[in-house]
C-alpha cells in the first residue's frame, strides 16, 4: 500500500479526450514511492498542486490536503505526453531519497539462475561491471561505489533507468522493483 506518491501531471480541467465532454473532473497523475504504481488521483478542490510535488495519498483522510482519494491505477501508455516525459525526472528524485535502500540492492543482490545474476538486468550493467560491483561490496553510499569501481558514474541512474522500463514495459519476465 502506497502512502506518498509524486505528482506526474496537472489537468485541472480533466482529460482533452475524454468521453465525458459535458461533466470534466480534474486529474492528478502520480507515482507512487514505495512499489511504483502509476494512480489516477482526484484533488482536494482548491488545493495548490504542481507537477513534482510529493502528496500524502495513505488511508488518514485528515492528512490528505492535496489529494483526496486515487481513483484507479493507470499504465504508462494511458498517462500524458507530460507525465511520461516528467516520469525519469521523478524517478531519478525518488531514487536519490531513499538511497540506502538502492544501496543495499547493490550490495544483496543475486543470481537469478546459474548463469544469469540480477545485476545484468540493469541496463548499462554488463559481466565486466557486474563483477566489479560483486566484488568491490559492501557499500554505504553511491559515492563510495563510483570510488571503488573505476568507470562506474552515477550508479542511481542506472537503478532509475531500471524502474523506468519496469514500468514502461509490463510483460517483462524480472522484475526487481516495480509491483
Amino acid at each position: 500500500m502506497e502512502d506518498y506518491a509524486y505528482v506526474l501531471d496537472v489537468l485541472p480541467e480533466g482529460r482533452p479526450d475524454s468521453k465525458r465532454r459535458f461533466r470534466r473532473e480534474a486529474v492528478v497523475y502520480g507515482l507512487g514511492i514505495e512499489e511504483f504504481k502509476i494512480f489516477d488521483m482526484k484533488p482536494v478542490p482548491g488545493a495548490a498542486i504542481n507537477i513534482g510535488d510529493r502528496c500524502y495519498i495513505g488511508k488518514e483522510t485528515e492528512e490528505r490536503t492535496q489529494i483526496d482519494h486515487v481513483r484507479a491505477r493507470v499504465n504508462f501508455v494511458e498517462l500524458t505526453h507530460t507525465a511520461q516525459s516528467e516520469l525519469g525526472f521523478v524517478l531519478d528524485e525518488i531514487v536519490k531519497e531513499n538511497e540506502e535502500k538502492f544501496i543495499q540492492f547493490y550490495n544483496h543482490a543475486g543470481p537469478i539462475s546459474r548463469r544469469y545474476h540480477s545485476l545484468e538486468l540493469i541496463p548499462g550493467l554488463g559481466k565486466k561491471t557486474m563483477n566489479l560491483i560483486v566484488n568491490n561490496r559492501p557499500y554505504k553510499t553511491f559515492e563510495e561505489m563510483e570510488e571503488k569501481i573505476p568507470n562506474f558514474r552515477n550508479p542511481e541512474k542506472y537503478i532509475s533507468q531500471r524502474i523506468e522500463s519496469e514500468i514502461k514495459e509490463s510483460d517483462q519476465k524480472y522484475r526487481l522493483f516495480v509491483r
